[in-house]
């Protein structure tokens, strides 16, 4: 161990014992109910290893990043509430993306240029290893701009204050320029390109024309925007959060943002605002006409099923960051509540982020894969390892010696009998079809797959399930995530989710991965080909109460090739 992670770990000690708390940020919501909270302790529905502070609201990681030793993780925080307002920069850091030390805000309402409010963001590694950050303020007419700011002391590896620049705002919308001044915000990481400057997108809409607007900057302060945005769609709305970024085509070690070459394929995100989804597209980017073409011509407006996102449950606004200390790109998001605002007030706090995901090209070239990152790992215990099982229809075998409600679960199946699977005579919704067939229903082959959070007696439970069908002659994958049982509170949002997995089962194992953790379940299907996360809220299956079962409801058999599973220890998140 060296002398410096001798020291960092010693400043993170002081500041454990110290109780420093942190602080958090936002969107939309009743101002009138910013200064109601009660006391969060004590709750069955607190998290014990995903992000989430003591208390009050939270949305957006901004500006992730990695700097001498630690990592960094903004969001949006509403100091004074559990619903969204008085936004802030929080600050919270980390050695290992698990457990998390928060620190003041960073960035908080104090120049006419962020006066009304210090919106989403992104940061840059400079020259020299120098972080900076944009992000989007409210001036005093409203109007959304972008701003700039810098560590005041790069020696502190907490980064702990940031200075802005006097030069605020960097870019905002004019007369001459014809940007919504409503719908401008949310600048990405910029990259450096083979001529020397800068360039990053700032999300925004003409119409309902989303739009990834580009600039161009040779000293990282004066911005000029470009002609034409690097890429846009008509009927999208507006585009949130954009995040772009290169992919190595082959192997699962990330890039930083400015590497380009044929070695790489390139990744446009939006969080679209009218659907309240992430969605993504591969493809290719021309550096030096500044134009992004995405494989799939029907880009984000494409067929449902067949629209790429990077989770298909509840899940936003997320971000990803190159972690040089690794080389990996890792992806952070947010997800928000299933309950009614009264009880987040009740609860005093709102919203939590997924688990940091390490996100690389799947060898076919069509989609992304997302893997949680492998630190989490460490907080595993009692290991539980089933030999091979047959599941045969109906059969529901508990899953004992884990924590339920805080649990880490894979399980792999071997399927064969395909001539049982059921025939999808047309293309569908996969959510629409995960509604209408749940884990009730029954079929040849499915449902099949673990039921989290459920009580004894089975009056409350969400099922993780897969589905197989016969369709245009090929088997094809469903995997539902039904909440239609997850709570006896009728309050609380129980919508069902879904998504096809491109798995070829004929050769491969189907496999699920489940991070369950007292209101939340992270689904990871086909080895991280398709991602589902859920809030869930119980009434009786809540901490030692709750139960895990492996379940299959079709008629065919089907094989466990493995199952393991560990209870979590608690994640240091003070």
């Amino acid at each position: 161990m060296t002398t410096s992670t001798i020291c960092l770990l010693a400043l993170l000690c002081i500041i454990y014992s110290t109780g420093v708390l942190p602080v958090e940020a936002t969107h939309h919501v009743d101002r009138n109910l910013q200064s109601l909270t009660s006391d969060s302790s004590n709750q069955p529905y607190r998290t014990a290893y995903h992000f989430q502070p003591p208390k009050n609201w939270i949305n957006d990681p901004n500006g992730p990043l990695a700097y001498k030793g630690l990592y960094h993780l903004f969001y949006q925080y509403n100091p004074k509430g559990a619903v969204w307002g008085n936004i802030v920069w929080a600050h919270s850091v980390s050695t290992d993306l698990v457990n998390w030390t928060p620190l003041d805000p960073a960035i908080f309402p104090s120049q006419p240029s962020d006066i009304n409010g210090c919106w989403s963001g992104s940061t840059t590694i400079l020259p020299g290893g120098k972080p900076a950050i944009l992000y989007t303020g409210i001036d005093p007419m409203n109007q959304q701009v972008q701003n700039l700011a810098h560590p005041k002391n790069l020696s502190d590896p907490f980064l702990r204050e940031w200075v802005k620049s006097p030069k605020n705002p960097l870019m905002a919308p004019t007369i001459a320029n014809k940007i919504n001044a409503s719908s401008f915000r949310d600048p990405t990481t910029a990259w450096l390109g083979k001529d020397g400057h800068w360039r990053l997108l700032v999300g925004s809409k003409k119409n309902t024309r989303g739009m990834a607007i580009l600039y161009r900057s040779k000293d990282f302060v004066n911005w000029v925007r470009a002609k034409h945005p690097l890429h846009s769609e008509k009927g999208t709305g507006m585009w949130e959060c954009p995040d772009f970024f290169p992919v190595l085509r082959v192997g699962p070690l990330g890039i930083d943002t400015s590497v380009d070459g044929v070695q790489v394929r390139h990744v446009l995100k939006v969080s679209l605002d009218d659907k309240k989804h992430d969605y993504y597209v591969i493809g290719s980017y021309d550096a030096e006409k500044d134009n992004f073409v995405p494989d799939n011509n029907k880009g984000f407006e494409g067929d449902v099923g067949t629209v790429l996102r990077y989770d298909y449950g509840k899940y936003y606004a997320s971000k990803t960051f190159f972690d040089d200390e690794k080389n990996r790109r890792v992806l952070l998001g947010w997800v928000n509540e299933s309950s009614s605002v009264a009880d987040d007030i009740k609860k005093g706090w709102s919203g939590i982020h997924t688990i940091p995901r390490a996100i690389w090209l799947h060898k076919s070239g069509k989609q992304l894969i997302q893997w949680p990152v492998v630190e989490i790992e460490k907080l595993r215990a009692n290991p539980i390892n089933w030999p091979t099982k047959v599941l045969k229809g109906g059969d529901l075998l508990q899953i004992n010696g884990v924590t339920a409600a805080q649990a880490d679960v894979e399980i792999s199946f071997e399927v064969k009998e395909f001539g049982k699977a059921e025939v999808l005579e047309s293309w569908k919704d996969p959510q629409i079809l995960c509604s209408r067939k749940g884990s009730a229903v029954r079929s040849g082959l499915g449902p099949f797959g673990l039921l989290v959070f459920a009580s004894k007696g089975l009056q409350e439970y969400t099922a993780v399930f897969f589905r197989i069908f016969r369709y245009h002659h090929k088997n094809l994958v469903l995997m539902c995530s039904d909440q239609s049982r997850s709570s006896l509170n009728k309050e609380n949002d129980r919508t069902t989710y879904g998504t096809f997995v491109d798995v070829n089962i004929i050769y491969e194992k189907l496999s699920l991965r489940a991070l369950i953790d007292h209101s939340v379940v992270e689904s990871f299907g086909g080895e991280g080909k398709a991602c589902i996360t859920a809030r869930v809220y119980p009434t009786l299956a809540i901490n030692d109460k709750a139960q895990i079962y492996a379940f299959n409801n079709g008629t065919a058999d089907v094989k466990i090739a493995r199952l393991s599973a560990w209870s979590m220890k608690k994640a240091q998140i003070s």
